[in-house]
């Protein structure tokens, strides 16, 4: 799991941990979360595991099958459509008050976060880039300063990730990245309606990049390798 020190020991902080190994990667769809096992990761009761199992299952993060357990969760092909539509409505209205809220600093802020993306791009560390791309729309709402639409964002940042492992993008990640220094030009020179315009093509964008096609190949299951 994450470098934590000391390790979760609370239902939701093992939640949260879970949580961010699916956003950031580390477990794929479909891998299944044994009890008994995680309750060993994180030497605690199982009673906390299923806790944390039922907050994730809540989230649409985890699936709880019965008579077979817990498992990452595999969006289908429409949940993907919804989610990228429901992502498009509440980013698109977002912009308008970004743009009015947005002050110097959070300008020096974001372009730090391009920084670190670009890096993250030039290293090719895959895990790091994709957090980050998504962990941009996070910081906007942030900015907003609605911490409704800034939890809706991290749920649907956590669904998107997965979404991203099933339907693999042969979508350049430097576009993404490209797209989000667009955009921010954009809100910095304070054209609302470009602004828009470009929040709305990038999701677009990332939606029409996703190949509805069955993966090749096998996929590691990255907590039953921590777990040997």
């Amino acid at each position: 799991m994450t470098d934590l020190v000391p390790a979760p020991d609370s239902s939701e902080a093992i939640a949260r941990d879970i949580a961010a190994n699916i956003a950031e990667q580390r477990l794929p769809p479909g891998a299944k979360l044994p009890e008994e096992a995680l309750a060993r990761v994180y030497q605690v009761s199982r009673t906390k595991i299923r806790s944390a199992l039922l907050m994730l299952a809540k989230d649409k993060l985890v699936d709880l099958v019965p008579d077979k357990g817990a498992f990452v969760c595999k969006p289908t092909v429409e949940e993907t459509r919804n989610i990228f539509f429901v992502r498009r409505t509440l980013e698109v209205a977002m912009v308008r008050e970004f743009v009015a809220r947005a002050t110097a600093p959070d300008y020096d802020r974001l372009e730090a976060h391009l920084q670190a993306e670009r890096q993250a791009l030039k290293d090719n560390n895959m895990q790091v880039r994709s957090t980050l791309l998504s962990d941009f729309h996070i910081l906007l709402a942030k900015i907003v300063g609605n911490d409704v639409l800034t939890d809706i964002l991290e749920k649907l940042a956590g669904r998107s990730a997965l979404i991203t492992m099933l339907y693999q993008s042969t979508r350049d990640a430097a576009c993404s990245s490209e797209e989000h220094s667009a955009f921010i030009a954009a809100a910095r020179a304070g054209d609302v309606e470009r602004a828009v315009e470009l929040m709305g093509h990038h999701l677009q964008h990332v939606e029409q990049a996703l190949m509805f096609e069955p993966p090749s190949g096998p996929r590691k299951d990255l907590l039953r390798e921590l777990l040997l």
